[in-house]
Protein backbone atom coordinates (compact mmCIF):
# COMPACT_ATOMS: atom_id res chain seq x y z
CA UNK A 1 0.00 0.00 0.00
CA UNK A 2 1.08 3.58 -0.88
CA UNK A 3 2.14 5.28 2.31
CA UNK A 4 -0.63 7.54 3.33
CA UNK A 5 -0.20 11.37 2.90
CA UNK A 6 -0.69 13.25 6.25
CA UNK A 7 -4.09 14.20 7.29
CA UNK A 8 -4.46 17.92 7.73
CA UNK A 9 -8.13 17.44 8.29
CA UNK A 10 -7.32 15.72 12.11
CA UNK A 11 -6.20 19.41 13.51
CA UNK A 12 -9.49 20.61 12.26
CA UNK A 13 -11.46 18.57 15.43
CA UNK A 14 -12.61 19.84 18.44
CA UNK A 15 -12.23 17.05 21.19
CA UNK A 16 -15.77 17.37 21.45
CA UNK A 17 -18.58 17.17 18.32
CA UNK A 18 -21.59 17.82 18.01
CA UNK A 19 -23.99 15.33 16.87
CA UNK A 20 -26.90 16.22 15.33
CA UNK A 21 -29.16 13.34 15.61
CA UNK A 22 -31.69 14.30 17.38
CA UNK A 23 -32.44 17.60 15.23
CA UNK A 24 -35.88 17.36 13.69
CA UNK A 25 -36.52 14.27 15.14
CA UNK A 26 -36.43 14.64 19.26
CA UNK A 27 -36.02 18.56 19.24
CA UNK A 28 -37.53 20.88 17.54
CA UNK A 29 -35.29 24.10 15.37
CA UNK A 30 -35.35 26.42 18.29
CA UNK A 31 -34.18 23.79 20.44
CA UNK A 32 -31.49 22.57 18.08
CA UNK A 33 -30.57 26.44 17.32
CA UNK A 34 -29.93 26.53 21.61
CA UNK A 35 -27.65 23.17 21.21
CA UNK A 36 -25.63 24.39 18.16
CA UNK A 37 -24.97 28.06 20.12
CA UNK A 38 -24.02 26.21 23.14
CA UNK A 39 -21.38 24.24 21.38
CA UNK A 40 -20.14 27.14 19.40
CA UNK A 41 -19.96 29.13 22.40
CA UNK A 42 -18.06 25.89 24.19
CA UNK A 43 -15.66 25.97 21.58
CA UNK A 44 -17.18 22.58 19.95
CA UNK A 45 -16.12 23.28 16.10
CA UNK A 46 -17.30 20.07 15.24
CA UNK A 47 -20.79 19.36 13.82
CA UNK A 48 -22.25 16.32 12.66
CA UNK A 49 -25.67 15.67 10.64
CA UNK A 50 -26.40 12.97 7.85
CA UNK A 51 -29.02 12.61 5.42
CA UNK A 52 -30.77 10.11 7.07
CA UNK A 53 -31.25 12.09 10.49
CA UNK A 54 -34.75 13.97 11.16
CA UNK A 55 -38.40 12.83 10.45
CA UNK A 56 -38.69 13.46 7.67
CA UNK A 57 -35.22 12.43 6.80
CA UNK A 58 -33.13 15.18 5.74
CA UNK A 59 -34.57 17.59 8.73
CA UNK A 60 -31.49 17.80 10.59
CA UNK A 61 -29.52 19.01 7.63
CA UNK A 62 -32.09 21.51 6.79
CA UNK A 63 -32.13 22.36 10.44
CA UNK A 64 -28.10 23.40 10.39
CA UNK A 65 -28.26 24.85 6.92
CA UNK A 66 -30.56 27.34 8.97
CA UNK A 67 -28.46 27.79 11.57
CA UNK A 68 -25.27 28.40 9.30
CA UNK A 69 -27.49 31.11 7.27
CA UNK A 70 -28.61 32.69 10.44
CA UNK A 71 -24.99 32.67 12.25
CA UNK A 72 -22.71 33.16 9.78
CA UNK A 73 -19.97 31.13 11.55
CA UNK A 74 -16.32 32.46 9.80
CA UNK A 75 -15.31 30.36 6.82
CA UNK A 76 -13.71 27.53 7.59
CA UNK A 77 -14.04 28.01 11.29
CA UNK A 78 -16.97 25.11 11.61
CA UNK A 79 -15.69 21.46 10.61
CA UNK A 80 -19.15 19.80 9.00
CA UNK A 81 -20.13 16.32 8.50
CA UNK A 82 -22.55 14.94 6.67
CA UNK A 83 -23.20 10.93 5.49
CA UNK A 84 -24.77 9.05 2.62
CA UNK A 85 -27.45 6.39 3.49
CA UNK A 86 -27.40 3.17 1.38
CA UNK A 87 -27.38 1.95 -1.87
CA UNK A 88 -24.30 3.12 -2.77
CA UNK A 89 -24.33 3.69 -6.35
CA UNK A 90 -22.32 6.72 -8.47
CA UNK A 91 -26.14 8.10 -9.18
CA UNK A 92 -26.70 8.52 -5.59
CA UNK A 93 -23.80 9.67 -4.67
CA UNK A 94 -23.79 12.63 -7.51
CA UNK A 95 -27.79 13.20 -6.12
CA UNK A 96 -27.01 12.72 -2.17
CA UNK A 97 -24.25 15.36 -2.33
CA UNK A 98 -26.45 17.65 -4.39
CA UNK A 99 -29.45 17.10 -1.98
CA UNK A 100 -26.74 17.67 1.03
CA UNK A 101 -25.90 20.95 0.05
CA UNK A 102 -29.01 22.48 -0.95
CA UNK A 103 -29.94 21.80 2.53
CA UNK A 104 -27.01 22.90 4.27
CA UNK A 105 -26.59 25.91 1.81
CA UNK A 106 -23.00 25.21 1.21
CA UNK A 107 -21.07 24.99 -1.84
CA UNK A 108 -19.01 22.16 0.32
CA UNK A 109 -19.23 19.40 2.19
CA UNK A 110 -16.41 19.26 4.62
CA UNK A 111 -16.36 15.86 5.30
CA UNK A 112 -18.74 13.51 3.10
CA UNK A 113 -19.05 9.55 5.26
CA UNK A 114 -20.25 6.55 4.22
CA UNK A 115 -22.93 6.10 6.83
CA UNK A 116 -22.23 2.01 6.77
CA UNK A 117 -20.69 -0.76 5.30
CA UNK A 118 -21.81 -2.56 1.90
CA UNK A 119 -20.25 -4.22 -0.75
CA UNK A 120 -20.70 -1.31 -2.83
CA UNK A 121 -18.60 0.91 -0.25
CA UNK A 122 -15.45 -1.27 -2.46
CA UNK A 123 -16.94 -0.63 -6.10
CA UNK A 124 -14.40 1.11 -8.06
CA UNK A 125 -17.51 2.76 -9.38
CA UNK A 126 -19.05 4.34 -6.18
CA UNK A 127 -14.93 5.37 -5.26
CA UNK A 128 -14.28 6.97 -8.48
CA UNK A 129 -17.45 8.71 -7.84
CA UNK A 130 -16.32 9.59 -5.02
CA UNK A 131 -13.20 10.82 -5.77
CA UNK A 132 -14.91 12.88 -8.52
CA UNK A 133 -16.64 15.03 -5.78
CA UNK A 134 -13.15 15.71 -3.78
CA UNK A 135 -11.31 16.81 -7.67
CA UNK A 136 -14.54 18.92 -8.09
CA UNK A 137 -14.66 20.88 -4.75
CA UNK A 138 -17.85 19.92 -3.70
CA UNK A 139 -16.39 17.31 -1.05
CA UNK A 140 -13.58 18.16 1.14
CA UNK A 141 -12.69 15.13 2.56
CA UNK A 142 -14.08 10.98 2.48
CA UNK A 143 -15.42 9.42 5.67
CA UNK A 144 -16.47 5.78 6.62
CA UNK A 145 -19.10 5.37 9.40
CA UNK A 146 -19.68 1.73 11.24
CA UNK A 147 -16.80 -0.04 9.30
CA UNK A 148 -14.67 -2.62 10.79
CA UNK A 149 -10.72 -3.05 10.37
CA UNK A 150 -11.45 -5.57 7.20
CA UNK A 151 -13.52 -3.36 5.73
CA UNK A 152 -11.44 -0.09 6.31
CA UNK A 153 -8.31 -1.66 4.92
CA UNK A 154 -9.80 -2.70 1.64
CA UNK A 155 -11.09 0.68 0.87
CA UNK A 156 -7.89 2.03 1.74
CA UNK A 157 -6.04 0.11 -0.59
CA UNK A 158 -8.56 0.17 -3.00
CA UNK A 159 -7.86 3.97 -3.24
CA UNK A 160 -4.56 4.23 -2.72
CA UNK A 161 -3.80 1.50 -5.50
CA UNK A 162 -5.96 3.85 -7.78
CA UNK A 163 -4.61 6.81 -6.92
CA UNK A 164 -8.16 7.80 -5.93
CA UNK A 165 -8.99 10.62 -2.55
CA UNK A 166 -8.80 8.27 0.11
CA UNK A 167 -10.97 7.57 3.41
CA UNK A 168 -9.95 10.36 5.88
CA UNK A 169 -11.98 9.84 9.03
CA UNK A 170 -13.72 6.67 10.94
CA UNK A 171 -16.60 7.28 12.36
CA UNK A 172 -17.81 4.25 15.36
CA UNK A 173 -20.09 3.60 18.68
CA UNK A 174 -17.79 3.70 21.30
CA UNK A 175 -18.33 3.80 24.82
CA UNK A 176 -17.80 2.06 28.02
CA UNK A 177 -20.68 -0.70 27.06
CA UNK A 178 -19.84 -1.38 23.72
CA UNK A 179 -17.04 -0.77 22.22
CA UNK A 180 -16.50 -0.73 18.01
CA UNK A 181 -13.14 0.63 18.21
CA UNK A 182 -10.73 -2.32 18.88
CA UNK A 183 -6.46 -2.12 18.81
CA UNK A 184 -6.07 -3.70 15.67
CA UNK A 185 -8.85 -1.13 13.88
CA UNK A 186 -6.95 1.95 16.07
CA UNK A 187 -3.92 0.87 15.13
CA UNK A 188 -4.75 1.07 10.81
CA UNK A 189 -5.91 4.28 11.62
CA UNK A 190 -3.37 5.29 13.03
CA UNK A 191 -0.62 3.63 10.69
CA UNK A 192 -3.09 5.23 7.34
CA UNK A 193 -3.70 8.77 8.98
CA UNK A 194 -7.22 8.20 9.18
CA UNK A 195 -8.56 10.56 12.09
CA UNK A 196 -10.96 8.50 14.61
CA UNK A 197 -14.37 9.72 15.34
CA UNK A 198 -16.83 8.13 18.14
CA UNK A 199 -20.50 8.40 18.79
CA UNK A 200 -22.88 7.49 21.38
CA UNK A 201 -20.57 8.17 24.68
CA UNK A 202 -23.56 7.26 26.88
CA UNK A 203 -24.69 4.40 25.17
CA UNK A 204 -28.06 6.15 23.87
CA UNK A 205 -28.40 6.76 27.62
CA UNK A 206 -27.79 3.33 28.19
CA UNK A 207 -24.68 4.37 30.48
CA UNK A 208 -27.46 6.38 32.80
CA UNK A 209 -28.84 3.37 34.32
CA UNK A 210 -32.12 4.84 33.67
CA UNK A 211 -33.45 1.72 31.41
CA UNK A 212 -32.13 -1.06 33.85
CA UNK A 213 -36.06 -2.00 34.46
CA UNK A 214 -37.52 -0.90 31.34
CA UNK A 215 -37.45 1.46 28.14
CA UNK A 216 -37.71 5.35 29.23
CA UNK A 217 -40.88 6.14 27.02
CA UNK A 218 -39.40 8.97 24.35
CA UNK A 219 -36.10 8.02 24.41
CA UNK A 220 -34.08 6.91 21.73
CA UNK A 221 -34.14 3.12 22.89
CA UNK A 222 -38.02 4.33 22.36
CA UNK A 223 -38.03 5.85 19.72
CA UNK A 224 -35.39 3.72 17.54
CA UNK A 225 -35.74 0.31 19.02
CA UNK A 226 -33.06 -1.45 17.06
CA UNK A 227 -30.68 0.23 19.31
CA UNK A 228 -32.07 -2.55 22.18
CA UNK A 229 -30.06 -5.29 20.59
CA UNK A 230 -26.98 -3.26 20.77
CA UNK A 231 -27.20 -2.89 24.47
CA UNK A 232 -29.92 -4.91 26.87
CA UNK A 233 -27.61 -7.94 26.53
CA UNK A 234 -25.47 -9.26 29.62
CA UNK A 235 -22.04 -8.06 28.45
CA UNK A 236 -23.34 -4.45 28.85
CA UNK A 237 -24.93 -5.05 31.29
CA UNK A 238 -21.58 -5.87 33.20
CA UNK A 239 -20.00 -2.94 32.06
CA UNK A 240 -22.55 -0.56 33.57
CA UNK A 241 -22.64 -2.12 36.87
CA UNK A 242 -18.88 -1.60 36.84
CA UNK A 243 -19.15 1.95 35.52
CA UNK A 244 -21.49 2.28 38.45
CA UNK A 245 -19.01 0.84 40.96
CA UNK A 246 -16.15 3.27 39.66
CA UNK A 247 -18.67 6.16 40.33
CA UNK A 248 -19.38 4.99 43.78
CA UNK A 249 -15.76 4.57 44.60
CA UNK A 250 -14.87 8.11 43.39
CA UNK A 251 -17.63 10.35 44.09
CA UNK A 252 -17.86 11.16 40.15
CA UNK A 253 -21.39 10.82 38.41
CA UNK A 254 -21.35 7.69 36.44
CA UNK A 255 -22.29 9.97 33.01
CA UNK A 256 -19.65 12.21 33.42
CA UNK A 257 -17.10 9.34 33.72
CA UNK A 258 -18.23 7.85 30.88
CA UNK A 259 -17.67 11.14 29.10
CA UNK A 260 -14.00 11.25 30.74
CA UNK A 261 -13.48 7.46 29.70
CA UNK A 262 -14.74 7.79 26.30
CA UNK A 263 -12.44 11.29 25.25
CA UNK A 264 -9.49 9.60 26.21
CA UNK A 265 -9.53 6.28 24.13
CA UNK A 266 -5.87 6.50 22.35
CA UNK A 267 -6.17 7.50 19.06
CA UNK A 268 -9.37 9.15 19.47
CA UNK A 269 -9.30 12.64 18.09
CA UNK A 270 -13.06 13.57 18.51
CA UNK A 271 -16.37 12.22 20.51
CA UNK A 272 -19.55 12.98 19.01
CA UNK A 273 -21.82 14.10 21.85
CA UNK A 274 -25.98 14.45 20.96
CA UNK A 275 -28.96 15.26 23.38
CA UNK A 276 -32.03 17.28 23.37
CA UNK A 277 -30.95 20.01 26.44
CA UNK A 278 -27.89 22.34 26.95
CA UNK A 279 -27.25 19.47 30.54
CA UNK A 280 -26.20 17.33 28.11
CA UNK A 281 -23.59 19.48 26.92
CA UNK A 282 -22.74 20.23 30.18
CA UNK A 283 -22.41 16.83 31.09
CA UNK A 284 -19.89 16.22 28.32
CA UNK A 285 -18.10 19.11 28.76
CA UNK A 286 -17.62 18.17 32.57
CA UNK A 287 -16.25 14.86 32.32
CA UNK A 288 -13.58 16.45 30.02
CA UNK A 289 -12.27 18.18 33.15
CA UNK A 290 -11.69 15.02 34.76
CA UNK A 291 -8.51 13.79 35.43
CA UNK A 292 -8.67 10.05 35.00
CA UNK A 293 -5.35 9.00 36.05
CA UNK A 294 -5.83 5.70 38.53
CA UNK A 295 -9.65 5.96 37.84
CA UNK A 296 -10.20 2.87 34.91
CA UNK A 297 -8.67 -0.51 34.50
CA UNK A 298 -6.43 -1.59 32.10
CA UNK A 299 -8.57 -2.31 28.46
Amino acid sequence: MVPPPKNSLRSRFSKLGLGCGTFGREIDQAAAFAMMDYAWAHQIVHFDTAEAYGRPAGTSESIVGAWLASRRPPSGSLLLATKMLRPYTPERVEAVVTQSLKRLGLARLDLFYFHGWDEAAASPAVLGALDQQVRSGRVGALGASNFNVAQLERVLTMQSESGWARIQALQNNNNFAVRDVDAALSALCTREEVAIVTYSPLGAGFLTGKHKRTVEPGSRFDIVPDHQDIYFNDLARGRLAELEAIAARTGHPAVQLAFAWAVRQPGVDCVLVGGRTLAHLDQALQGLAIDTAGIFPPA
